[in-house]
């Protein structure tokens, strides 16, 4: 009996989050929850290394026409460790920025940046001034070559950086100055409150941020784009009401005047952090559509962004187009 007593304790709690995540998922999305315009897609370095041409160019316009997406987030980096941009990362970069303004008017290109980040990862050390300016030059450095704006994945920063704060404060001076959005890729919010301390604590892993903290960066960029997924969820059911608990979480703090996207994984893997079966594009459109229709249903400040170009399949884009563009 002592044993089933204790098996219960453990089990209650799951089985009370699952409950909740079913909640959320639940009901019918308001017909005012479509796309906005301000759609995005991660795009993989092939597009400015020398691998694409003219036709790809063609075959991602067709792709792209009659859905939301206004931005491509085109991978140019990595960043060196100290910061810095090898010019010889993107020599097709004038190229593509050029290829779309004539394909697709009207869509902007922003270079990707990213590298893994310290303490986690041997990588940038943010707190640290000149790394900070050297990834401030190599923006600039982007925004010389032609890309219209700025887009970080650094990653794992955990939750209450200074450098991280610090670095945005910097480059963005430099971005606005000018008149080119920076954006970032953000980790998901604290589902229950504290539980970034505890996965640091425990597995010495920053996968959330608070928050506020989340708020803090927020106000420092045009866009962010949270990465909702790899979410370790067993059921699409789950994984949607936990997309819609995001979206509600960042809602609440993403000022009016900023782009919040909503990241949709158009990839497959079937691993303890991500279930293929589960972690569909249907259900996180669906999981948006309900949050926002709950919690800022005339915001048009809002966007779902497809990660990523190279393992999108037909069933992935017409999950977003159905779901979202229709």
């Amino acid at each position: 009996m002592a044993a089933l007593i204790a098996l219960v304790v453990l089990l209650l709690p799951v089985g009370v989050a699952a409950a909740a995540l079913r909640l959320e998922y639940a009901g019918e999305p308001s017909a005012e929850a479509r796309t906005r315009g301000r759609d995005a897609l991660w795009l993989g370095h092939a597009w400015v290394d020398g691998r694409k041409s003219d036709g790809d160019v063609a075959a991602l316009a067709a792709q792209l026409a009659g859905t939301g997406i206004r931005d491509l987030y085109v991978h140019t980096g990595p960043l060196e460790h100290d910061g810095s941009l090898p010019a010889t990362a993107y020599p097709r970069a004038a190229w593509f920025v050029a290829a779309v303004g004539r394909a697709m008017p009207g869509v902007r290109v922003q270079s990707w940046l990213g590298d893994v980040v310290e303490p986690e990862k041997t990588g940038l050390d943010l707190d640290e001034p000149a790394v900070r300016e050297r990834i401030a030059a190599s923006a600039q450095q982007v925004l010389d070559a032609g890309f219209a704006g700025v887009h970080f994945d650094l990653e794992p920063v955990r939750s209450g950086s200074p450098g991280w704060l610090s670095l945005l404060d910097q480059v963005h001076a430099g971005t606005a100055a000018r008149g080119a959005p920076l954006s970032v890729a953000a980790p998901q919010i604290d589902p229950l409150p504290g539980l970034h301390s505890a996965g640091i604590a425990l597995a010495d892993h920053g996968k959330w941020w608070s928050q506020a903290y989340f708020a803090e960066t927020a106000r420092r960029v045009e866009q962010i784009a949270v990465m909702s997924y790899d979410t370790s969820m067993p059921l699409e059911s789950l994984y949607g009401g936990y997309v819609a608990q995001q979206t509600t979480l960042a809602l609440e703090v993403t000022p009016p005047a900023v782009d919040l996207l909503m990241g949709l994984p158009a990839y497959w893997d079937d691993t303890p952090g991500h279930r293929g079966s589960a972690e569909t594009v249907r259900a996180a459109v669906r999981g948006a559509r309900l949050a926002l229709g709950r919690e800022a249903p005339a915001r048009q400040t809002f966007g779902l962004a497809l990660y990523v170009d190279f393992t999108a399949t037909p069933e992935h884009w017409s999950a977003y187009r159905r779901g979202w563009c229709a």
